[in-house]
């Protein structure tokens, strides 16, 4: 049982790391303006805009021409990641 935990764990660890790269390539890849319909560009958005729409809709964070939604996001996906890690240690532990 203990594999079984280890590799949800190794899973959830996974899909927070990936979603985080996607987040952090689509802010550097906003930073250069590429094409609007390189594939590329038009993954990372499809990717991410549901989820930093939604934040963007509930906390407004634009100040100066910046958007600092995509902070906020990367803060609750670490918080949450971490949260989900250690409640999956503790259904292991019993």
């Amino acid at each position: 049982m203990d594999l079984f935990w280890s590799s949800l764990a190794q899973l959830v660890n996974l899909v927070f790391q990936v979603y985080i790269f996607l987040i952090v390539a689509r802010v550097l890849l906003s930073w250069v303006g590429p094409d609007p319909y390189h594939p590329l560009a038009r993954f990372l958005h499809r990717a991410t805009d549901p989820v930093l729409d939604r934040l963007h809709r509930l906390l407004p964070l634009q100040f100066g021409g910046i958007d600092l939604t995509p902070v906020a996001l990367l803060l609750v996906l670490y918080l949450l990641k971490d949260l989900l890690l250690n409640l999956i240690a503790q259904l292991a532990r019993g």
